[in-house]
């Protein structure tokens, strides 16, 4: 349906860099419950792609990390490189536990993000 597709385009282009940051971690936590599902159902082919499209989000969050703003920026990067490599792990074992971890994770920073946004 084209409706929702345009709203959220203007929903990205009004909303503030806390709220993207929130959509971004909306866009991964919902890829990588995808990506655990089909590594559940032993579907490795859709679990990689999946998991390659929620890397693309934290490879994005990473890029857009202020680094001036200090320790906050700093702690950040750090997560978003533990994910990363917990999400490599999670592909070569096909563990479906560990992409759930970095999801869970995910959230927690979600509602910290959705709380200074006011989302």
């Amino acid at each position: 349906a084209p409706a929702p597709n345009a709203y959220r385009e203007s929903a990205v282009l009004t909303a503030t860099p806390e709220q993207l940051v929130v959509m971004l971690y909306d866009g991964a936590n919902r890829f990588l419950t995808q990506s655990a599902i089909a590594m559940r159902d032993g579907r490795a082919g859709l679990a990689g792609e999946k998991l390659r499209r929620a890397e693309a989000i934290i490879d994005e969050l990473l890029a857009t990390l202020d680094m001036s703003v200090g320790e906050i920026a700093e702690r950040l990067q750090a997560l978003y490189l533990f994910f990363k490599e917990h999400l490599m792990s999670a592909r070569l074992k096909q563990d479906a536990g560990k992409v759930d971890e970095v999801a869970r994770f995910m959230r927690e920073l979600r509602s910290s993000w959705a709380a200074v946004a006011g989302a």
